[in-house]
């Protein structure tokens, strides 16, 4: 991707110190990511380069709430280490919008108290009509029978409102986690192929819309283990170059995610035995298959990883598609744009940590086979929901532990 032309409103402008977060110690040297992060004290928060790198990522109330009031009671200082790990807020109602307020006015206030380096918010946009179309533990709020079209872009415009209303501060976004690679690989699913036309407008309209100058997005885009197979290499990048070339090569859209409340190591010595013999087993050589193939089609996109749930290597999944609340997994990497690799910006926490994948009661409108897996953590409330021997299990199985 080309650099981007940095925006201020003001003419006094300080460059941000580089990120300092925590980062897992690992057998390979990493490079330090430039600062390239510009801010403007009462103006326009713009970047060039790596997003991630200049600002301190948020971590966020929502979450740290949920893990003082049950994780913190049961397992005491350590919780709260974690309670202080940024971890990616999911805008998955439109009520959820109203909170991302109140947390864009709490990044605000710290930044105008002297953080350094400055605040950037971290937000899931996830609420698509038939949302979640070849699984059900997520369905969402809207239907596309029921003109969820149109209210998925007053949803839309609602954020628009937010992130235009705190201009000196950098949001970082993730566009609808698995969407897109629904229609890669499911549109033999009825809800999928029915819904694969919403999909395209919808997330078209997202994109132009948060194609703002404090804005810096990254659409889904599964994992290995879902369009790292060699027959869905090529489609998928096709899909996504196309979505950057036909909504005009936005500044702000910045590359895509994987890994998404996924368990993937980034880079594994050995390929698990679930992963079926797919040379691509890792996120690491997911992204750079898929990097190429994105270039050829004519966007030099970047990457951020999910490693929120992937510090256990093996996990104890039977199938690698098995998603729903899966045993022996473990906090991974602490969120950082110290990664090592020019085509990942960040290591982030996009899930978080102990809220769960779906529910495991089969009598439940939202009940997803997956949940009541055999290497699923059972029983599971709601997704959603928290869920606190789930949380216990990753806090135990952490690497690096907290």
């Amino acid at each position: 991707m080309s650099a981007k032309l940095l925006v201020a409103a003001l003419s006094s402008v300080a460059l941000a110190a580089p990120f300092d977060g925590m980062v897992e110690e690992r057998g390979s040297p990493t490079t330090k990511a430039p600062a390239t992060t510009v801010l403007a004290a009462r103006g326009t928060a713009a970047w060039s380069g790596n997003p991630f790198s200049g600002v301190n990522m948020w971590a966020n109330s929502y979450y740290a709430s949920e893990v003082s009031a049950s994780a913190v009671p049961t397992l005491g200082a350590g919780a709260e280490a974690v309670a202080k790990v940024p971890s990616f807020m999911w805008l998955d109602t439109r009520d959820k919008v109203d909170l991302m307020g109140s947390t864009l006015k709490d990044i605000q206030a710290a930044n105008a108290g002297g953080a350094s380096p400055p605040n950037a918010g971290i937000f899931v946009v996830y609420d698509l009509p038939d949302r979640d179309c070849a699984a059900a533990a997520s369905n969402g709020e809207y239907s596309i029978a029921d003109g969820g079209v149109d209210k998925y872009k007053a949803y839309i415009d609602a954020i628009v409102e937010q992130v235009k209303a705190y201009p000196d501060i950098l949001m970082l976004l993730v566009i609808e986690p698995d969407s897109l690679a629904n229609m890669i690989t499911n549109l033999n699913v009825a809800k999928c192929s029915n819904a694969q036309d919403a999909y395209m407008e919808c997330t078209q309209y997202a994109i132009k819309n948060l194609n703002l100058p404090n804005v810096a997005m990254y659409l889904d885009a599964g994992h290995a283990g879902w369009l790292g197979w060699p027959a869905n290499l090529a489609p998928a990048a096709k899909l996504y170059a196309q979505l950057y070339n036909d909504t005009g090569s936005p500044a702000a859209l910045r590359g895509l995610a994987t890994n998404v409340a996924n368990y993937n190591a980034w880079e594994i010595a050995t390929c698990p035995s679930y992963t079926q013999g797919n040379d691509n087993c890792d996120e690491s050589k997911y992204v750079n298959a898929m990097a190429p193939l994105l270039s050829a089609a004519g966007w030099d996109a970047h990457f951020i990883t999910d490693t929120s749930r992937n510090g256990k290597q093996p996990t104890s999944q039977q199938q690698w598609g098995d998603w729903c609340n899966v045993i022996d997994t473990g906090f991974g990497t602490r969120p950082s744009a110290d990664t090592g690799s020019d085509l990942l910006d960040a290591f982030v926490w996009v899930k978080p940590g102990g809220e769960c994948d779906g529910t495991s009661n089969t009598t439940a409108a939202r009940y997803d086979y997956h949940c009541g897996s055999a290497d699923a953590l059972q029983p599971a409330p709601e997704a959603g929901s928290w869920f606190e021997a789930y949380f216990e299990q990753l806090y135990k199985n952490a690497n690096p532990p907290f």
